[in-house]
């Protein structure tokens, strides 16, 4: 056989290498990889900005793999490029992010080559994607963000911003109801820096792309208002690179670049075919591929001569180039813009600005009180005044959510107007948390809001951002059968318990508007994983705290609001949200008969657990086991604290339609139900 051109033999190393590490794990997808590797080599070697020796580099292009399941050609991509690793503190290290051992460990226990991409785990890896569909809507956030840097930092000869987004996507994620969703939005805000690469093999894992997929998805991309164009074969670089540069001349919406592919196996019997595309091809078979890439059969791991040396010279000295000249740029603009480069260094590390917690709202005692949503709104738009990139929105709820930030200069985030801070999201609650997920896996700080029952169009989205350790703010409102008339279609009963099921996952559900000041303080300090703040749309009191305890308590997850005299309680009632008030007046009722009880707030469980023991016995003394807990919502999870003794009142049904004074006794919720079962559990 003939000696391959370099960029062939470039090409069929991704190929091999992925080959072998599938084969050696004996799991995961080569066909995708084998299919795709000229499109990525293509992309990587001419036209991507990025500089493996930093891959932190702010204006670096961003490349998502959104068909995750095709990890081994991103880590074979990353390991020729000579991608830098990150330590935990951001400096870049002399090691590879993948080094050849890694890829030997594919799918293996502790090793940086997980079976998908995960972002928090290997460098270079932008984004945790697997459930598909998510790589694709996080690089509209991406895309977002790249144009709002841009609006807010760019000045007069200092082109700081303009980085670009590409993903390569499947046919998976394009027929998840998420992707729908980016790609209409993306559309709408005409992203020009965001282009999707469809990888069109006509494949699915059952079987034949066709037996459950037709649309055309090139008139469907038009219709979302993108520029669409195609490549009719994936091995020809000429037609790619005509590709990438119509996508750079794009300047007026995003563009999908459809690339016709095969799964390509060595013998015929293989050719397309769906089990190998989902599982390792098997000893002979690899032989026969390595055959017809004119590969030795029985090398494994290969990198022949001159294979990094070309990634070197290509993406390598293309990016390093380029991160030179931006330095250089910065280091002028932070002479000129000194506040505006000190507030990117801060992003970039996320940390908080001087002064993000001042001008707090600090509520007065009102029996009558508010919405926690209401405080929500104004502890929100004092924090974005004082933090500048804390940035979101809302799917088509902002008025009812008060998320809008409404102080001056906070502006909207419209189409070719990218400077503002509130986004409209529109009726898309599962794009909008995957593009949260997209603004701070960039370095802003997203939040996004809507109805806590809709979370659950969101549970996706909200999982990885707890899976790759980010920051996001998700904000949720109408947090139970509170939002009465409504009906049981709105009030969220087992959200609250799913959530805190979610590993590093905080959920704050605040008992009056101080502990809302506080919940905010804790998240918006929490720097390794999301938080999840519910709010409620029926007004609560605003507690006394001349005459019950501070709400900073808040900061250790839970604390002792009201307590006996001396401290010695016989019962402890404990709640959170909009029935902390009813814990208060049981409080004063079971006060006024001489029984001594304490009052609990809970505002965060997990913050809760990971207290010592000395402060949880200080709250939750062992000895008093009379125990009441009240909260409308499901009831699992509260045994822990009330133990095999006490009484849970929660939810054990849906709601019903009806106004909220005759949903709390129907359902069982008020001081009295929280004094009788005191009472029961007392023998008085």
């Amino acid at each position: 056989m003939s000696q391959p051109n370099i960029d062939q033999l470039c090409i069929n190393t991704i190929r091999t290498l992925s080959i072998d590490a599938v084969q050696q794990a004996n799991s995961g997808h080569p066909g995708a990889p084998m299919g795709l590797a000229p499109v990525v080599y293509s992309l990587w070697q001419s036209f991507l900005r990025y500089d493996p020796a930093d891959p932190l580099w702010p204006n670096r292009d961003r490349f998502v793999l959104s068909a995750g399941h095709a990890s081994m050609l991103l880590y074979s991509t990353l390991h020729l490029a000579g991608v830098r690793a990150v330590n935990k503190n951001g400096e870049v290290q002399k090691e590879l992010s993948v080094p050849m051992d890694e890829i030997k460990r594919f799918r293996q226990l502790g090793s940086r080559t997980p079976g998908h991409p995960e972002s928090h785990i290997t460098t270079g890896v932008e984004t945790t994607t697997g459930p598909l569909g998510q790589g694709i809507a996080n690089s509209v956030g991406m895309a977002i963000a790249s144009k709002w840097l841009a609006a807010n930092f760019n000045q007069p000869g200092f082109d700081l911003f303009n980085f670009r987004v590409y993903s390569v996507c499947g046919d998976g994620d394009l027929m998840e109801g998420v992707g729908g969703e980016a790609a209409s939005l993306a559309g709408h805000l005409a992203l020009s820096n965001l282009c999707w690469i469809y990888d069109n093999n006509r494949v699915t894992l059952d079987g034949p792309a066709s037996w459950s997929f037709s649309e055309d998805m090139m008139t469907r991309f038009v219709g979302y208002g993108w520029n669409v164009t195609r490549v009719a074969d994936a091995n020809d670089l000429v037609q790619l690179s005509r590709a990438y540069k119509t996508f750079l001349n794009t300047t007026d919406k995003p563009t999908l670049i459809v690339v016709d592919s095969h799964i390509g196996y060595g013998s015929p019997h293989k050719q397309d075919s769906y089990e190998a595309h989902g599982e390792p091809l098997g000893e002979e078979e690899v032989k026969l591929v390595k055959r017809n890439y004119g590969w030795p059969e029985d090398a494994k791991f290969l990198v022949p001569d001159g294979v990094y040396q070309q990634f070197q010279n290509g993406v390598g000295a293309r990016g390093n180039e380029e991160r030179t000249k931006w330095n250089a740029l910065f280091a002028e603009y932070a002479k000129k813009f000194p506040e505006l480069a000190a507030r990117l260094s801060k992003m970039q590390r996320r940390e908080l600005p001087d002064g993000w917690n001042k001008n707090l709202p600090n509520f007065p005692a009102d029996p009558k009180g508010m919405a926690t949503r209401e405080s929500s709104g104004k502890v929100l738009n004092a924090l974005a005044q004082n933090i500048p990139w804390l940035v979101g929105g809302s799917a088509d709820l902002a008025k009812s959510n008060k998320t809008n930030l409404v102080f001056e200069g906070a502006g909207d985030f419209f189409t070719n107007e990218y400077k503002g801070r509130n986004i409209h999201f529109g009726v898309r609650e599962h794009g909008m948390g995957a593009a949260a997920n997209g603004l701070t896996l960039t370095g802003l700080r997203g939040f996004s809001a809507t109805f806590f029952n809709f979370s659950d169009y969101m549970r996706a989205s909200m999982r990885l951002a707890a899976l790759m350790e980010i920051p996001v703010l998700f904000i949720f409102t109408h947090d139970s059968i509170g939002v009465g008339e409504d009906g049981p279609t709105h009030q969220p009963v087992e959200q609250l318990a799913a959530f805190r099921a979610m590993p590093n996952m905080l959920v704050f559900r605040p008992g009056d508007a101080n502990e809302v000041t506080e919940s905010y303080k804790v998240a918006i300090q929490h720097t390794h994983g999301p938080s999840t703040l519910v709010f409620s749309r029926q007004p609560m009191p605003t507690i006394d705290r001349t005459k019950y305890a501070p709400a900073s308590g808040v900061a250790r997850g839970a604390y002792v609001l009201a307590d006996a005299d001396g401290g010695k309680p016989e019962v402890i009632l404990m709640g959170t949200g909009t029935e902390l008030q009813h814990c208060v007046a049981a409080y004063e009722k079971l006060k006024a008969e001489g029984i001594k009880a304490r009052v609990v707030s809970m505002p965060c469980w997990e913050i809760f657990d990971e207290q010592d023991a000395a402060y949880k016995e200080s709250v939750l003394p062992a000895g008093v086991t009379a125990r009441v807990s009240i909260e409308m919502a499901a009831t699992l999870g509260w045994d822990r604290y009330v133990g095999a003794k006490g009484k849970i009142i929660g939810m054990r049904s849906f709601g019903a339609s009806a106004p909220l004074k005759d949903l709390l006794p129907k359902f069982g919720f008020g001081p009295d139900f929280v004094v009788i079962a005191a009472k029961q559990l007392l023998g008085k």
